[in-house]
């Protein structure tokens, strides 16, 4: 059995491409999540190669380090919650969460991952949440109201007051711009 970690996997359609690529190489996948692909097999240097290749070719990269391994997974799973868990429970920190999922001590992580991205994984945490809330905002669908309540922010000033610090408009100023700039989720 061989685990890959694989840099960009950020949505389904991530993990769909990958899978389809997998596919195209023939090897057995015995699962696939964000930025984490399991093979049956152990492959040769050819082969990583070979699919180091075909993944830089659809927007992925296959990681080799074991740093970089570590910060994906920490983005995967930051991602993984914020995007697509809808019952993120706010009675859970984010770093004991971080940590007993990943299986390593959070002031690790917390280091590596400032180390190698320049940013704090709080602080990363806010960007990918900002990304959401824009979503849901262009979606309009819901209140603001309702956005915090979702996005688990105390009060919709408190999810004002950090979209604000964070894009420079108001999430009312956003969604009556014309200009809705939103980022990839791998671009955060």
């Amino acid at each position: 059995m061989k685990v890959l970690n694989i840099k960009n996997m950020v949505c389904p359609r991530c993990i769909e491409a990958v899978s389809h690529t997998m596919e195209d190489n023939h090897f057995t996948v015995r699962s696939i999540k964000l930025g984490e692909v399991t093979l049956d097999e152990d492959l040769d240097d050819a082969q990583l190669n070979l699919l180091g290749d075909s993944l830089k070719s659809i927007g992925f990269e296959l990681l080799s380090d074991k740093k970089s391994r570590i910060v994906n997974q920490l983005k995967s799973e930051i991602i993984r919650m914020i995007h697509y868990d809808d019952d993120m429970d706010s009675s859970t920190r984010i770093s004991n969460r971080l940590s007993k999922n990943l299986g390593i001590d959070y002031s690790y992580l917390s280091k590596l991952f400032s180390d190698v991205e320049g940013v704090t994984i709080e602080r990363y945490f806010i960007l990918q949440k900002v990304e959401k809330i824009k979503e849901l905002l262009v979606y309009d669908e819901l209140s603001i109201s309702e956005i915090a309540y979702k996005m688990n922010y105390s009060s919709s000033q408190h999810l004002s007051r950090q979209f604000k610090s964070t894009t420079g408009l108001t999430p009312t100023e956003f969604k009556s711009s014309t200009n809705k700039r939103r980022l990839s989720l791998d671009q955060v």
